[in-house]
């Protein structure tokens, strides 16, 4: 069955898979440029999410989606397993959003063109005070009407499987305009495909699941607030892992500095 599962990848679903992946990104860096911007950033990353994961014959749970106020803006935010995390948030969210990704990726062919179409918000890292206000007020526009942005709190994948700290930057953002978060917990993705493995695992047919969480509301905006907030994220996405991925990271929940 593995072997065969591996040929399916590397013969069929490979090769349809890159089509599909250059024809979305051309339809979206054509369509926000000369249509309806909003409705060609999300739907066909969202068409392009659920074949990526249908082709690969992956079985999927989403529990939840009941949490979710349609007219409401949240800044939402999963843990981070692995490369399935798009795909799972992407094609079965159910709302239209934006994501808050890497400045590295804007240098991906056709990809970081199409993100960058899409009105993505691109992060850098290295960047400073002025940065930070010019990415809170590019949020801050892309947060109105009902859409939302994704941002992965770990920053980026775990290598192990269990769950990392969370930087400050999505928490910040929530506590500066008052936006509920909306935390999501993400179970599969890192035994179907972890950071270190380049062959998708069917692991005995278990599905890659995304549980949507009761939205949190920030208090104040204080830094002891945003530190409570980040520990009962923390706490509340950690509690729908599965037992093997439940361990903290041993220094505490979030970095201070990040």
């Amino acid at each position: 069955m593995k072997l065969l599962y591996r040929l399916y990848q590397l013969f069929i679903a490979g090769p349809i898979l890159l089509v599909l992946t250059i024809l979305t990104a051309l339809a979206t860096i054509v369509g926000c440029t000369l249509f309806n911007a909003s409705w060609w950033s999300y739907y066909p990353g969202k068409f392009w999410s659920r074949a990526f994961i249908r082709i690969l014959l992956l079985p999927i749970k989403v529990e939840g989606r009941e949490n979710m106020d349609s007219k409401q803006s949240y800044v939402i935010i999963p843990n981070h397993q692995g490369m399935f995390d798009i795909f799972l948030v992407y094609g079965f969210l159910g709302r239209s959003f934006k994501w808050m990704m890497k400045e590295e990726l804007r240098k991906m062919p056709l990809v970081g063109k199409a993100c960058e179409s899409a009105g993505f918000i691109f992060v850098d890292q290295k960047g400073g005070p002025k940065k930070m206000k010019q990415l809170h007020d590019r949020a801050r526009s892309v947060l109105q009407g009902g859409v939302s942005l994704v941002v992965f709190p770990e920053g980026a994948r775990t290598w192990d499987g269990q769950m990392r700290r969370f930087k400050r930057g999505a928490f910040q953002l929530a506590n500066e305009l008052q936006l509920p978060l909306l935390p999501i917990t993400i179970n599969g993705s890192f035994d179907v495909l972890p950071r270190s493995r380049g062959f998708v695992s069917y692991v005995d047919w278990h599905p890659l699941t995304m549980t949507i969480h009761p939205p949190l509301q920030p208090s104040e905006p204080t830094d002891e607030a945003e530190r409570a907030l980040m520990q009962k994220a923390y706490d509340v996405i950690a509690s729908r892992l599965e037992p093997s991925h439940r361990k903290a990271p041993k220094a505490g929940t979030f970095n201070p500095e990040d």
